[in-house]
């Protein structure tokens, strides 16, 4: 019993100890960005200030919660916790794809138009690497982008300031769900894979001359790895939560739009799904249980509300594209 008495053994322990409460509050999600508060609007709101004041308060979010930006922290125990660096990846990849729509289409009139100077310099800063943390740092390079979204929603609101637009057409919305849908799709795939399963190769159906680069089977083994189960769970809740806010802000900015495609249903459909994602998980770790097992497979019911969010967007964009 003399080494529990031993300062140096005491010490080691309570640096340990101290390192593990502090990841455990430092593991959190945070909670929704209200709509009304995200948009400074007064009676008649500003066509794209919705979607552009959401884009900017998820940004910030992702750099300001407990605990700031943690997937390029290099020390403990930030860097050994991944559960909350893969949500920020998942948000990131959410906010990177909305930003690219808004300066190739939402803020442009036509292909031939010029892109919005503030727009063409949000978007590349948000493109920096996730994992750098210096010269330059993510966080700062992300940080400019906010920067450049504020000046554009300014110019935006301000009616003498005829240059920043922001076009709500339903070719335009439609582009940007094109890109949410892969993304979805890609994730439905990647979490139904904590489950080995043999998939048939579908790569080329549907077009009798298409070819591909290398031949490959007819049936593929689909399987993730142990390690990466939580991986793809966890940025799948970060992707989720992004497209919420962002499909609540596209309701108001496309409203005529979609209410002229009877939509609206639809996309709140779409927002319900992704909602679901978004529940407490009761377990204190993902679990990997068979798919009628007696141990819940955590991946495959996010998987289920992931599939049936893509296929309503999917339904949506096949209205949005109806005369």
């Amino acid at each position: 019993m003399a080494i529990l008495k031993n300062p140096f053994v005491i010490g080691i322990v309570s640096i340990l100890v101290f390192l593990l409460l502090l990841g455990w509050y430092l593991d959190d999600e945070p909670d929704f960005i209200q709509l009304s508060r995200a948009t400074a609007v007064e009676q008649q709101p500003v066509i794209g200030a919705a979607t552009t004041s959401m884009l900017i308060k998820t940004a910030e979010t992702l750099l300001n919660k407990r605990g700031g930006y943690m997937t390029n922290d290099k020390l403990p125990p930030t860097t050994l916790m991944d559960n909350v660096p893969n949500w920020e990846f998942g948000v990131l990849q959410q906010i990177r794809d909305l930003v690219k729509a808004m300066r190739n289409d939402y803020s442009r009139s036509q292909t031939q138009s010029l892109a919005d100077p503030d727009l063409e310099v949000a978007e590349p800063k948000f493109n920096v690497d996730s994992d750098a943390w210096m010269f330059p740092s993510a966080e700062g390079e992300y940080q400019k982008g906010i920067d450049a979204l504020e000046k554009y929603l300014v110019r935006l609101n301000d009616a003498s300031q005829q240059n920043a637009q922001f076009y709500a057409r339903a070719d335009n919305l439609g582009e940007w769900l094109g890109l949410v849908e892969k993304r979805l799709g890609s994730l439905s795939q990647r979490l139904s894979q904590a489950r080995p399963q043999v998939r048939i190769n579908t790569d080329l159906a549907g077009d009798a001359n298409a070819q591909q680069s290398t031949a490959a089977a007819s049936e593929i083994l689909s399987e993730a790895s142990w390690f990466e189960i939580d991986d793809s769970f966890y940025e799948a809740r970060g992707t989720a939560w992004a497209l919420i806010h962002y499909l609540r802000a596209a309701e108001v900015d496309f409203g005529p739009v979609l209410r002229d495609k009877n939509a609206i249903p639809t996309l709140r459909q779409v927002i319900r799904e992704l909602e679901s994602t978004q529940q407490e998980v009761d377990s204190p770790m993902i679990l990997n249980g068979s798919g009628m097992g007696m141990f819940a497979n955590h991946s495959l019911v996010m998987s289920s509300y992931i599939g049936r969010a893509n296929s309503a967007i999917a339904d949506l964009r096949r209205l949005l594209a109806d005369g």
